[in-house]
């Protein structure tokens, strides 16, 4: 017996078809929410069961557990006073406040730091002003350093004040977890980011103390009372970076997990219901990643920004003491710089790539491998919108539409870098060809008067 549907859909044009599949899903879903005495305006909106059990979210939040370490570190050094809800508190587990212990030990560790600054910068620019030498490459030379103090008296408002957005970003990671939980019905686990951190924390300051040692020693003018303005400005850049692997490596591994539990579930019987779920726990993903760049994005910027320039100068300095005097240890010294910065840029670029290459390219690569004719039509519909959802949520880093963190951004430092070079070894070579002429002049200037002399002497 013919159904009359299949004489319908073999009247109907492909788009028609599309839309009575539709219709009847909807009406499927709203018969399904008036059996559950749901309201019908709830099949248009998504559910969101946010947990408002602390005890629960805490106890769930492995993320918080493994990376504890350095969030300490950073309220130790007044980076980021942000600060954990006690348990059983109904507060946000993570919150900012500008009156809260955190901040008052912040404030006290900064105006500490900031008296070491301000005297060595005194000192700096006061030799600077004193020096006899006034050349290019000595003012290029001082300028290095003095960039470097600069993120210290940029971290209240590189820092503080988006405290309240990684708050939010930390309370994101809780909430998800648990969700992640109740729909996959395994917990997310990071055992292998715990040690991470940990040595992340030491190698932070470890790497502080070997780079702003190696100046002192390579450096001629570098005191040794100066160090002590340089150490916790390289650990705070330091800890900055470890902060962004330790998000884009926990990124990576959660999507990876929910990339399993997606195959595992397309492998099940009309799993169209399932996939919705999934593609809300993925958006959820997604809009965290692009809260990361968000809640860093002074932070980060600014650091990029610093790199930029020290690299530059760094770069330039070095060339200009070999082309004048050949290869000293000062030369070494700037070379350290350079690719000290380099290598924390390479370190935030491929990590953001990473990331969002695991979140969003792999994952349209499971979905585009769904043999559409093996399924039934809402599982076909699911997966269509997943890959929409994919497309309108790229999950990117981006500094709060400044830029995006990928790559790119390393390729395109580079042929800046390189231009700006060009530009000032051009300037160089210039100096150098009239240093010369003047010299010249001067010997062509001696050797006449001298000969003159001689003249005058055979005369008489």
């Amino acid at each position: 017996m013919i159904h009359p549907e299949d004489n319908l859909h073999k009247v109907l044009n492909p788009n028609q078809r599309q839309i009575l599949e539709d219709e009847r899903r909807l009406a499927k879903k709203l018969k399904k929410l008036a059996d559950e005495n749901g309201s019908a305006t709830q099949a248009f909106l998504r559910p969101r069961e946010e947990e408002s059990d602390p005890d629960l979210l805490d106890y769930h939040d492995s993320f918080y557990k493994t990376t504890k370490s350095l969030l300490v570190l950073f309220q130790i050094m007044g980076i980021m006073p942000i600060m954990r809800s006690p348990p059983g508190s109904n507060e946000p587990r993570t919150t900012f406040h500008w009156k809260s212990r955190a901040f008052i030990w912040a404030y006290i560790v900064y105006g500490l730091e900031t008296i070491v600054v301000v005297l060595v910068l005194r000192e700096r620019i006061a030799k600077f002003i004193s020096t006899t030498d006034k050349r290019f490459d000595e003012v290029i030379y001082n300028v290095i350093f003095m960039s470097i103090l600069l993120p210290h008296f940029l971290l209240p408002v590189a820092s503080w004040r988006n405290g309240s957005e990684v708050a939010k970003f930390k309370n994101m990671w809780t909430q998800y977890q648990v969700s992640y939980l109740r729909i996959t019905g395994t917990p997310i686990l990071f055992p292998s980011l715990y040690p991470l951190t940990w040595a992340l924390c030491f190698v932070s300051w470890g790497l502080s103390i070997a780079i702003i040692l190696s100046q002192y020693y390579l450096q001629p003018d570098f005191q040794f009372t100066h160090t002590l303005a340089y150490y916790h400005i390289i650990a705070m850049l330091n800890g900055f970076c470890s902060l962004w692997y330790i998000n884009c490596t926990a990124f990576g591994m959660a999507s990876r997990a929910l990339s399993k539990h997606l195959i595992q579930t397309l492998k099940m019987e009309k799993p169209s219901e399932k996939l919705t779920e999934f593609r809300h726990l993925w958006v959820d993903l997604s809009h965290q990643m692009q809260q990361l760049g968000r809640a860093y994005s002074n932070m980060y910027g600014i650091y990029c920004l610093v790199i930029f320039f020290t690299t530059i100068i760094a770069t330039y300095g070095a060339l200009s003491e070999i082309l004048d005097r050949g290869g000293t240890f000062k030369e070494l010294g700037l070379f350290v710089i350079m690719a000290y910065c380099m290598t924390l840029l390479f370190i935030i670029c491929n990590e953001a790539h990473a990331a969002t290459k695991s979140v969003g390219l792999d994952f349209q690569d499971v979905l585009l491998n769904v043999n559409l004719t093996a399924v039934d039509v809402d599982t076909q519909r699911e997966v269509e919108m997943f890959l929409v959802a994919i497309s309108k949520n790229p999950p990117t880093m981006n500094l709060d539409g400044f830029a995006n963190i990928n790559r790119e951004l390393i390729t395109s430092n580079i042929s800046f870098m390189a231009t700006y070079l060009v530009v000032l070894m051009q300037f160089k070579l210039t100096l150098l060809r009239q240093a010369a002429r003047a010299q010249y002049l001067n010997a062509l200037k001696g050797n006449a008067t001298f000969f003159r002399r001689i003249g005058v002497e055979n005369n008489n």
